[in-house]
């Protein structure tokens, strides 16, 4: 989901650009010494799922893990994404460096608000974290479609078709993205509990 260079008006870039940086900073400040590892390996997951296309019909989409991210790291989902991004756009050109803050801020803010309004149903039992972590996966990338779907409709009318294509070829990721972070998350819950610890356990 990716959006690559050339095609964003210059008021959606400095936008993207800004809130980005505000999500940077406050993750930052919520990454503390023991949290470096978690942080860095799901920038590595997001690194690697974001490579693996599958076709869809006329066009492909890959799995996301945005929200993933968000229920493990919550704010710190934000450096997270950045530095996977960043990568991506140096080492395959996918994306690019002028439109780095935009897609860091629509795959970390919708991954970072989905947390927050599904915490709750995180914290409780077995059957509530799992559907929480559903939820959360769902939307996410849900969100995810409908920013860049957007940041893609106000450059320009020229572009409102590849922004329908986009939503509609992610609604079978929508599903997965859910039934995987729920698993993830429950399974990290039972096993690894610390992991979570200062942010959803």
């Amino acid at each position: 989901m990716h959006i690559s260079e050339g095609v964003l008006s210059a008021p959606v870039l400095v936008s993207g650009a800004v809130l980005a940086a505000g999500g940077i900073g406050m993750g930052l400040k919520h990454v503390d010494y023991d949290r470096i590892m978690s942080v860095a390996i799901l920038s590595a997951a997001f690194f690697v799922a974001s490579l693996v296309h599958v076709p869809v019909g006329v066009s492909s989409a890959h799995l996301i893990l945005n929200g993933l991210l968000g229920v493990v790291l919550g704010w710190a989902a934000f450096p997270s994404i950045f530095v996977a991004l960043l990568l991506q756009a140096v080492l395959f050109q996918y994306g690019g460096l002028t439109v780095l803050g935009l897609n860091t801020f629509n795959m970390a803010a919708p991954a970072v608000l989905c947390f927050y309004l599904f915490r709750p149903m995180l914290r409780r039992g077995n059957g509530s974290r799992f559907a929480g972590a559903f939820c959360v996966g769902f939307l996410a990338v849900l969100m995810s479609t409908v920013l860049t779907s957007g940041a893609l409709a106000l450059s320009g009318d020229e572009f409102l078709p590849a922004a329908k294509a986009l939503f509609l070829v992610h609604l079978p990721v929508m599903a997965i993205e859910g039934v995987v972070t729920g698993f993830v998350y429950s399974f990290l819950s039972r096993v690894k509990p610390e992991i979570l610890k200062g942010v959803a356990a």
